[in-house]
């Protein structure tokens, strides 16, 4: 049986819609808002009725029957930690959802998909949301009981093409060990055990290697001393770790792209910001083969930052005697957020419950 599928992906200020017949996708489109009609809404769970309404109406333009859609499904959001997975979005998930103790475009996800599905009376799903958390305990402990490491990463994206690989080398993901560096304005490498991603750094609020906007690991020491300085605010140290970190701190650009150009331009200290990326990302993934304990079937690169040739050399070079390195620039959400419905839906995956 062939199914058909609405993918819904919001962002900050736009909103992608894909239209999947199985695994093929045969409508794409990115819906824009102005800061102007959002500035409307209190919070962003208040837009979801907006956003939904946006939804239909391009199903409606462009005369795609509602009753030809089998199953809805909307980018996961910052929900309480969970296994991997193809979730139901259930009353409980879309009630956390409007109060969520962090606020974040991708919780809309399935505040637009829900309606949508109960109108045509079929199952609104979730696909591996950024807290997909299946850490091992000993990787939770952070070295005092104040604190505790946090599973929050491009689990998507990392899930998907470590499937994909395991396509390709004839083996199911659950029977793979791999090591998936996500290369964006955030940077993830996670340790993936047999379908599990068993170790990863917290992308979000700043741990592993250091990004084009994000800090990294920073000295713990200095970075004690500087919060209490009285020169900066929590909102200036936040700003510091996430979003004016990292690559943008040292050289005023997140375009590793403008980087390479400097570099060309024999710009001594964007070689040397360039190396360190390339470095600490490298040491994170020889970390995560001792996790793995050297049983690694594949190192796998992706995010946007993996069409950086240059970048991907430097690491191929520190990191190859580990395993063998495929490249997969890019991250195909709309076609992983497909595929975890469509897996439900053939029945190779059972759907889970939010609780």
């Amino acid at each position: 049986m062939s199914y058909r599928i609405l993918v819904i992906n919001p962002g900050s200020t736009s909103t992608k819609i894909s239209i999947f017949d199985d695994e093929a996708e045969v409508v794409r489109v990115t819906l824009r808002h102005s800061e102007a009609d959002l500035c409307r809404f209190a919070t962003i769970a208040d837009q979801y009725e907006y956003r939904e309404n946006f939804v239909l109406k391009f199903l409606e333009d462009n005369k795609i029957d509602l009753d030809s859609i089998n199953a809805v499904v909307g980018r996961g959001g910052v929900l309480k930690p969970m296994p991997g997975g193809t979730y139901i979005v259930s009353k409980a998930m879309c009630d956390y959802l409007k109060n969520p103790k962090q606020e974040h475009a991708s919780n809309l996800g399935a505040l637009i998909a829900k309606p949508i599905a109960d109108k045509i009376d079929v199952t609104a799903f979730i696909v591996d949301p950024v807290v997909v958390d299946e850490m091992e305990p000993e990787a939770r402990i952070a070295g005092h009981p104040a604190f505790e490491r946090i599973s929050i990463f491009h689990a998507l994206n990392q899930k998907a093409v470590a499937r994909s690989v395991a396509e390709k080398i004839g083996k199911k993901y659950e029977a793979c060990n791999f090591i998936v560096a996500h290369l964006g304005g955030g940077v993830s490498v996670g340790a993936h055990r047999k379908g599990k991603v068993i170790d990863v750094n917290n992308a979000l609020d700043g741990d592993g290697p250091f990004s084009a906007e994000r800090s990294g690991g920073l000295p713990v020491g200095q970075l004690v001393e500087m919060c209490f300085s009285g020169k900066y605010t929590k909102q200036d140290m936040k700003k510091m770790v996430k979003g004016q970190g990292g690559v943008i701190a040292y050289l005023g650009t997140n375009n590793m792209m403008e980087v390479e150009k400097r570099i060309d331009n024999k710009d001594e200290k964007a070689l040397a910001v360039f190396n360190a990326v390339c470095y600490q990302i490298s040491k994170e993934i020889g970390a995560c083969a001792a996790v793995l304990d050297g049983k690694v079937d594949r190192i796998i690169i992706t995010g946007g930052v993996a069409n950086d040739k240059r970048l991907v050399e430097y690491i191929k070079n520190k990191v190859s005697f580990i395993a063998p390195i495929e490249v997969v620039p890019g991250e195909e959400e709309m076609s992983a957020l497909a595929r975890g419905a469509l897996r439900v839906l053939n029945k190779e995956e059972k759907a889970k419950e939010y609780n």
